[in-house]
């Protein structure tokens, strides 16, 4: 992330806080509305990224397109982000999506830690039964496929999602902004897991973890990565062995399959 969109990001978070608290769900699904909006127009992202135009101006623009049409708190939202300079005009987009995320958020914390909680593992169960059948994950990723029609597939795989997760797994199956659907949930969930100040470590075994295996697990990589750490694991059998753990970049694999695509990398070289 570039220095002067991290800034704004920050300066949003300050500014923005008691909005994205009292905002309601519909305020989430408005600022998603005009997301696809910006990532439809290069023309409007242009002129609201323009350095050479006053915050003021581009705040206007949006006045001008979205303030008959949206709440007052997501038109409030649209400025300010519209008002902060950035680094790239995808990152003006971005902005959104994670504000968005932000408010969604903010109304399961209404339920306290509980509700953070639910909704982080609704998504990461989500992600798991997507990742678990190869058939599924072509629906979802079928260009010719309607929205309408990846959305109910969705909540046949996710039938105990609560309102805040049902919209966010419908928002990834329907436009996953040039991701595959279980990553964005997966980066979704990762905004979650970090309002709660940890981070997700995905985890990739040949075979189910019972439940002491998993806590001894949990406990050595909260060692070795310094944080408190909420565990998602994902049974792969073509890993054969071994484990395969992911924490934001970080990666260590020591997975049967990952040592022997290198040893005959090193015979074919």
């Amino acid at each position: 992330m570039a220095a002067v969109t991290g800034e704004s990001l920050a300066t949003l978070q300050e500014q923005l806080s008691e909005t994205l608290a009292a905002s309601e769900l519909p305020v989430a699904d408005e600022l998603f509305g005009a997301l696809d909006v910006l990532d439809s127009s290069a023309g409007l992202r242009r002129s609201l990224t323009d350095p050479a135009r006053e915050a003021q101006e581009r705040a206007g623009v949006v006045r001008g397109l979205f303030g008959a049409k949206a709440r007052p708190a997501t038109v409030t939202v649209l400025e300010a982000i519209a008002s902060q300079r950035w680094s790239r005009e995808r990152d003006l987009g971005d902005a959104v999506e994670r504000l968005a995320v932000a408010v969604v958020a903010a109304q399961a914390e209404k339920d306290g830690l509980r509700g953070l909680e639910s909704l982080e593992s609704e998504l990461l169960a989500f992600r798991r039964a997507v990742l678990s059948s190869h058939e599924v994950q072509r629906a979802l990723t079928d260009s010719q496929a309607p929205a309408e029609s990846k959305q109910k597939l969705a909540a046949r795989l996710s039938p105990e999602a609560g309102a805040e997760a049902r919209l966010l797994i419908d928002r990834a199956v329907s436009t996953p902004r040039g991701l595959r659907p279980e990553a964005l949930v997966e980066r979704f969930a990762e905004r979650i897991a970090a309002r709660q100040q940890r981070w997700i470590a995905q985890v990739t075994v040949a075979k189910e973890l019972d439940a002491a295996h998993r806590q001894r697990l949990s406990a050595s990589l909260d060692r070795y990565f310094g944080r408190e750490l909420r565990l998602d694991v994902v049974v792969d059998p073509s890993v054969v062995g071994g484990i395969r753990v992911q924490v934001g970049d970080e990666v260590v694999d020591s997975t049967v399959a990952t040592r022997l695509n290198e040893l005959h990398r090193r015979l074919a070289g």
